[in-house]
């Protein structure tokens, strides 16, 4: 049998088919085992022998505001991936390649972590907080953007193009919000640990994108006609 031939045997082909549901598959059972991972780092340090009190729990405050912005990305990461599957209908082997790579940088984020946990406040700790959560957002970015190129791909109609048009957005603010963070980490490292905290730019950048919609509706409402004959 010829190489072609071999791989468009329908042995293969419904290979290829059962494919896309077990990229998907994978990534959330990655997704859970990686939020999994940040609990397992919680935990309260005492000398031998001394009884826990409430502000020994209190003191490892760090800990907790790192675990809570850890969990809170994965899971916000998690809900945009399974957001962009429902629009997106098919994997070909370079986009495999891409969540692989998102994947790796997801499976990163408790080591992450515990740098912040442990070193609270320290450039090089909020630094590389900063930059497993660039990339990670670069690379779900990749995603989104390798799909939206190839209409083959997606799935269309009027409503989903705003919706794309709208992931698409909050996917470039999420790297540009992370971005800021890596160059804030040089100078205030707390303030960079803030950014990613409360997204700030991201709240900014979504106020001033609500505003532009409602302006074009108003707009496009304003163009309408009344329908009245004269």
């Amino acid at each position: 049998m010829h190489h072609h031939e071999y791989f468009n045997s329908p042995l293969i082909m419904k290979e290829k088919n059962i494919a896309y549901e077990r990229v998907i598959f994978f990534s959330d059972a990655v997704v859970a085992i990686a939020i999994t991972l940040l609990a397992l780092e919680l935990r309260v340090e005492l000398p031998p022998g001394e009884h826990l009190t409430f502000s020994a729990l209190i003191k490892p405050w760090h800990n907790y505001a790192a675990f809570l912005l850890s969990f809170v990305t994965i899971a916000g990461l998690w809900r945009t991936h399974h957001n962009f599957f429902v629009h997106i209908e098919r994997i070909d082997e370079r986009m495999l390649y891409i969540n692989i790579l998102w994947l790796f940088f997801l499976v990163v984020l408790p080591f992450s972590t515990t740098l912040v946990s442990q070193y609270f406040g320290d450039t090089p700790a909020i630094f590389m907080y900063s930059l497993n959560i660039f990339l990670l957002s670069l690379s779900q970015n990749f995603i989104w953007d390798y799909a939206n190129g190839k209409e083959e791909f997606m799935t269309y109609d009027e409503m989903q193009l705003d919706v794309r048009k709208r992931i698409t957005w909050m996917m470039n603010a999420y790297v540009i919000n992370a971005f800021l963070a890596m160059i804030f980490s040089f100078y205030m490292p707390k303030i960079a640990f803030l950014l990613l905290y409360f997204r700030v730019p991201i709240f900014i950048f979504g106020l001033f994108y609500l505003a532009q919609k409602r302006r074009i509706e108003l707009s496009t409402n304003g163009r309408k006609p009344s329908g009245k004959k004269n």
